[in-house]
């Protein structure tokens, strides 16, 4: 098997369109001991460059290296196996020649064995350093330049680096919208909305073709669903909504609360039901949820996270809330060590997986409030009131907070932490969630007349 792994090795990439595997693994030209497996990776490497990330067919290679080259179909051994296997090959090549040479060596350098055995030394350490089988360190600025000339073609044509346009035209604006692998934190007092706006956006995003994986590890699939559903008829205006305080007019969904208990009447019922059956045809994308009421939702933790991620294909992870996941273990047998390990373990998964991350989180409560009888103030908690863990505050790379109020029908949100920008600014929100209203505040130009 070791004479024909570099074949293998490089059909596997083909089959399953997958360059980056060898970069992962440091293969290059120099890693493959057959002239022909040479040539092929050097195509695969320039077709890759010069047609914005993809790779030939199978029947391309054959037909330009086929009297050379072995193609293998079907090969399901792993890259690393496959890797290890080039690499040893290789190695053993290497270290033959080596051995060849030492006796003329010894016979010219034997007169200062100090610098000859230093030589020898160095030569048997490049060797190894040349074959290990692990993942190479970093990125090298000089010498990885094609490996971003690739990268830089994959988001032209936008297969990778991925930013997703939030419904918020304020996200946008500061941060740029969601970025794959990158995490989000959101984080309220309890109660103001954090599920809500999440969730909201999360309907926006599957509709612009994104693959959402929610796990709701507080509210059951049906009352996930009845709110999604809600989400998404406003998005599609199906009712309109008429604020009888201001008069002021609103494209709408069904009610939440109604479609909970099953309650929608006469056509209401008949358009949702038909609304629902057309989604396989209206959404671009598709929503999987894991919810705490799942049978087989047995394990909570990121090894379970990650083969989901991988199950459904995810764009965009949201976590509800984090601080319910089955924390790492606590190595460092510190207080909070465990969900400090999680966060920082969540952080790396969003960048390997290249996913947005929605993790949420609580805020600690503010005991100088109004009762809750009273019209309270809306105020957004501070960066030093995110509850459970600080780890998330350090691991995320943007820090979203938000206060709402449904009895005003109003909310703001504002950026507490942004690496790209942001920080320290608000939004106001329209936050009308039973009928699936949770956007920005618009103003009316014309109610002011000409001046």
């Amino acid at each position: 098997m070791s004479n024909n792994v570099g074949s293998m090795l490089l059909s596997k990439v083909i089959d399953e369109e997958n360059f980056n595997e060898l970069n992962k693994y440091g293969i290059t030209e120099d890693s493959f001991v057959a002239k022909s497996d040479k040539d092929v990776y050097n195509f695969l490497e320039n077709y890759v460059l010069n047609n914005g990330g993809k790779l030939p067919s199978y029947a391309t290679v054959v037909d330009k290296y086929g009297d050379r080259f072995t193609y293998v179909p079907g090969v399901t051994d792993s890259y690393e196996y496959l890797v290890r296997q080039v690499k040893n090959r290789k190695a053993q090549l290497m270290f033959k020649d080596y051995v060849d040479k030492i006796p003329e060596m010894f016979d010219t350098g034997k007169s200062d064995m100090e610098t000859l055995l230093s030589d020898l030394t160095d030569e048997l350490e490049m060797i190894n350093n040349k074959t290990r089988h692990e993942q190479t360190f970093g990125t090298n600025l000089k010498h990885d330049t094609d490996k971003f000339k690739r990268e830089y073609m994959k988001r032209k044509i936008g297969e990778s680096g991925k930013v997703w346009s939030s419904s918020f035209d304020y996200i946008n604006k500061e941060i740029g919208g969601w970025a794959s692998g990158s995490m989000y934190v959101f984080y309220a007092r309890s109660g103001r909305g954090k599920s809500a706006l999440t969730t909201y956006d999360a309907v926006h995003l599957a509709r612009e073709g994104a693959n959402v994986l929610m796990w709701t590890l507080e509210m059951s699939s049906y009352e996930v669903m009845s709110r999604m559903y809600t989400f998404y008829s406003a998005m599609e205006g199906k009712t309109i909504y008429k604020d009888e305080e201001t008069l002021a007019e609103y494209e709408a969904g069904f009610e939440a609360n109604k479609i909970r208990g099953g309650q929608l009447d006469g056509n209401m019922e008949q358009d949702f039901l038909s609304m629902v059956d057309s989604m396989n045809q209206t959404m671009k994308g598709n929503i999987f949820i894991r919810s705490v009421d799942d049978e087989d939702f047995y394990s909570r933790d990121l090894k379970q996270l990650e083969s989901d991620i991988d199950s459904v294909n995810a764009d965009v992870v949201v976590i509800d809330p984090f601080y319910y996941m089955d924390y790492e273990t606590n190595r460092s047998k510190t207080a909070g060590g465990d969900a400090a390990e999680t966060s920082k373990k969540l952080r790396r998964l969003s960048g390997n997986k290249d996913v947005v991350v929605f993790a949420i989180t609580q805020a600690e409560e503010d005991d100088k409030e109004q009762d809750k009888d009273e019209i309270r103030a809306l105020k957004l908690p501070k960066r030093k009131e995110v509850k459970k863990t600080k780890s998330l505050l350090e691991d995320a790379s943007v820090l979203i907070t938000l206060d709402t109020d449904y009895r005003q029908k109003s909310g703001i949100i504002g950026i507490n932490k942004g690496r790209n920008g942001g920080e320290g600014t608000t939004k106001e929100i329209t936050y009308i969630p039973n009928v699936g209203i949770v956007k920005e505040l618009s103003i009316d130009e014309g109610m002011f007349g000409e001046f």
